[in-house]
């Protein structure tokens, strides 16, 4: 005897199977959007590991400053308490004052700021002046002096140290900062080649439509530089003039080559910062106890030394993004 099969219930299953079928149709896509993303980065997925990557990277950078910062106002109690790890129980303003007067501050950053800011400015507009002219003229030998210009960037600068050295004390410039500035007026300072690139290829972004139009006015190629190619380019400016100023001011190496005991910069003063801390503090404290240095103190100078560096970055951030989306445009 055969089954009775209820055609009811056999259809109410297909259209059960058929719905379930069609919510996963549907429902793979949306998760697959949501965890993907559209494109393939704009998901759950991708965000993820951006920002765990912006954070690590982040944590990587800051670290060492939130270890000074933090360090650097502890006491000797809290140095040698173990249980005092990045917030001291009170803040120590005395390894300031001290670093204060073992760097001799207000003096050395005059010096320091004498040894960067003149330089910086001196490359800012030389070597704009060399990029414009690689980047918008036409002239033979023009790749082999390009070329020629790059090596000096590649080329140790200890190779050329005792020439210089010679050349610089024979026309009286040691002791003074005149071995940075008078090179960097003439485009030929602290990695100048560099700066000459960045320039190059700035100005080949400037539409070529921009100065044929000035031309058709009647301008002349230095007023179309200087009234119209640099205004136009301040973020790069901006940009060369940092760079420029934070290679001058750390360099240690040729500035005590060429200043000697004449001057002194920042940097200079913390690679002295113990002999000249024992000098002043290491025979008697006011407390009557032997004064010997210590960690909080170093640090404390180390902050004192790179906080104008910090603070300069802090407001000119935005000329970073700025020259970035510039140096994006392609020009004519």
């Amino acid at each position: 005897m055969k089954p009775v099969i209820n055609e009811e219930k056999v259809s109410y299953k297909h259209s059960i199977l058929k719905n379930s079928e069609s919510i996963l149709e549907r429902g793979l896509p949306r998760a697959k959007r949501i965890l993907l993303g559209k494109q393939g980065n704009d998901g759950i997925i991708f965000k993820f590991f951006l920002y765990f990557l912006i954070i690590s990277i982040g944590f990587v950078y800051l670290y060492p400053i939130l270890f000074i910062v933090s360090q650097s106002f502890k006491s000797i109690d809290d140095l040698l308490d173990p249980t005092v790890q990045w917030i001291p129980r009170s803040f120590y303003f005395e390894n300031y004052i001290q670093a204060w007067r073992v760097l001799d501050f207000p003096k050395t950053l005059i010096s320091t700021l004498l040894n960067s800011v003149l330089p910086a400015a001196g490359q800012t507009i030389s070597c704009a002046l060399v990029g414009y002219g690689f980047a918008k003229f036409h002239f033979p030998g023009k790749s082999i002096l390009f070329v020629l210009m790059m090596l000096t960037f590649i080329i140790p600068s200890q190779v050329v140290m005792i020439p210089l050295f010679l050349l610089f004390e024979q026309y009286g410039m040691l002791g003074s900062p005149l071995p940075f500035i008078i090179p960097a007026f003439f485009a030929m300072g602290l990695k100048s080649a560099l700066f000459i690139l960045i320039y190059t290829q700035f100005f080949r972004s400037i539409p070529v439509a921009l100065e044929e139009a000035a031309q058709i006015d009647g301008a002349s190629r230095l007023s179309i530089f200087f009234r119209i190619v640099l205004p136009i380019s301040i973020p790069a400016m901006v940009v060369v003039f940092l760079f420029s100023f934070v290679w001058h001011w750390n360099e240690t190496y040729t500035a005590s080559l060429y200043l000697g005991d004449a001057m002194s910069t920042l940097p200079l003063k913390l690679q002295q910062f113990n002999d000249a801390f024992m000098s002043m503090y290491g025979s008697q404290s006011t407390t009557g106890e032997s004064a010997d240095i210590n960690e909080s103190i170093k640090l404390a100078g180390t902050m004192l030394v790179i906080l104008p560096l910090l603070v300069l970055y802090f407001f000119a951030q935005k000329w970073f993004v700025e020259v970035t989306d510039k140096t994006g445009i392609s020009g004519e």
